[in-house]
C-alpha cells in the first residue's frame, strides 16, 4: 500500500504542474489585468511600466509562470497584482468559512443518502422506494442557483409574515459572534441546505444502485443460503461492497468543493472560496486566482488518493502491490 501510495503521489506532480500551466496560460489570456490602472490618469507611465517589470507582465507567459511558481513557493503563494496584498491570509480565512458549510452538508448528505439508498434497495418498488426515488431525480435536476433563490424567497416571507427569523439569507454573521455561535448557524443553515439536497440526491440514487447490484450476487446468496441472519447479510456482505462508488464519489465531490460551492456562495454572499474566485476573477486578479486554482487542484488530488486507499480497505480482494 505504502508503494502504491508513493507511486500515486509521484504521478500527481507531472499532473499538477501542467494543469496548473495550462490554467495559468488560459487566465494569463483572458485580458490585462492592468488595464484599469492604464486607464486611470494619475498612474504615470513609469509607474505602469514599473508595475509590469515587477509581475513579470512583460515576459512571455512560459516565464510568468516560473516566476509565479517559484514566488508560491517562498511566498506562500505570492502576492495579489490588484491590492499589492499576500494572498495566503485571504485563501485560508475563505477556506475556513467554506469548508464549515461544506462539512456540515456533506456529513448530513452522505448519513442520509447513504441510509435512504439501503432502504430503498432493501424495499424496491415499495412506497418509501417510489417517493425518495422520485425526490431524487428531482434534487438531482435541480439547478442549485434555482433550489438557492427558492430557499431565499421562502424564509423571506416566513419573516415577513410571521416576524419569526429562522435563517438569514445573505452573509456570513452578525458583528460579535463566534464561529459556532447560533447566529454563524442561522446564516450558513440555508446553504447548508442548498448542498444537503444536492447532495443528497446524488449519493441516494448511487447507493441504491451499488446496493442493488450487490445485493443479487452469488456470495450474498451463499450467504443467505448458510443461514445468516438478513440484518448480518446486509450489514457484513452488502453494504460493505456497495459502499465503493460512493467513496469515489463523496471524495472527489468533497476535493471539488473544497474549492467553494461557487453559485451557493455567490447567491448567499458568503465570504467562501467560491466568491473569493468570482470576486477575484472579475477584477483579472490573476496571481490571486492561480492561488485559488492551485488549492483546488491539491485537494482534488489528495482526495482520489483518499478514495484509491478506502477501496483497498472496503474490498480486500483489491491489491495495490
Amino acid at each position: 500500500m505504502l508503494t502504491y501510495i508513493m507511486r500515486r503521489i509521484l504521478y500527481s506532480i507531472p499532473v499538477l504542474i501542467i494543469s496548473t500551466f495550462l490554467i495559468f496560460t488560459f487566465v494569463s489570456l483572458a485580458g490585462d489585468p492592468t488595464a484599469n490602472i492604464r486607464q486611470n490618469p494619475q498612474f504615470s507611465v513609469i509607474t505602469y511600466n514599473n508595475l509590469q517589470h515587477k509581475y513579470h507582465l512583460d515576459r512571455a507567459i512560459p516565464v510568468r509562470y516560473w516566476f509565479w511558481v517559484e514566488d508560491a513557493a517562498t511566498h506562500k503563494l505570492g502576492t495579489s497584482l490588484v491590492t499589492s496584498q499576500p494572498i495566503w491570509p485571504d485563501i485560508r480565512r475563505t477556506a475556513g468559512h467554506s469548508l464549515q458549510v461544506i462539512f456540515i452538508a456533506e456529513i448530513l448528505a452522505l448519513i442520509l443518502g447513504v441510509s435512504v439508498g439501503i432502504f430503498s434497495a432493501i424495499r424496491q418498488y415499495s412506497v418509501f422506494d417510489y417517493f425518495f426515488t422520485g425526490f431524487s431525480f428531482l434534487g438531482y435536476a435541480m439547478p442549485t442557483f434555482w433550489l438557492a433563490l427558492l430557499l431565499q424567497i421562502l424564509f423571506v416571507d416566513i419573516y415577513l409574515k410571521f416576524n419569526v427569523r429562522i435563517f438569514y439569507t445573505a452573509g456570513l454573521n452578525n458583528p460579535g459572534y463566534g464561529t459556532w455561535s447560533l447566529d454563524r448557524l442561522q446564516h450558513i443553515g440555508l446553504p447548508v441546505i442548498t448542498l444537503t439536497i444536492i447532495s443528497f440526491a446524488l449519493y441516494s440514487r448511487y447507493m441504491r444502485a451499488s446496493m442493488l447490484d450487490v445485493i443479487n450476487t452469488d456470495y450474498v446468496r451463499t450467504a443467505r443460503a448458510k443461514g445468516l441472519p438478513e440484518n448480518k447479510v446486509i450489514i457484513r456482505h452488502v453494504f460493505r461492497n456497495a459502499l465503493i462508488p460512493i467513496a469515489t464519489i463523496a471524495a472527489l465531490n468533497f476535493g471539488g468543493l473544497v474549492g467553494g460551492a461557487i453559485v451557493t456562495e455567490s447567491i448567499f454572499s458568503l465570504d467562501g472560496m467560491g466568491y473569493y474566485f468570482i470576486q477575484k476573477l472579475g477584477l483579472l486578479d490573476i496571481y490571486a486566482v492561480m492561488g485559488w486554482l492551485l488549492v483546488v487542484s491539491v485537494s482534488l488530488i489528495v482526495f482520489n488518493l483518499i478514495a484509491d486507499i478506502l477501496y483497498g480497505y472496503l474490498d480486500p480482494r483489491i491489491r495495490y502491490d
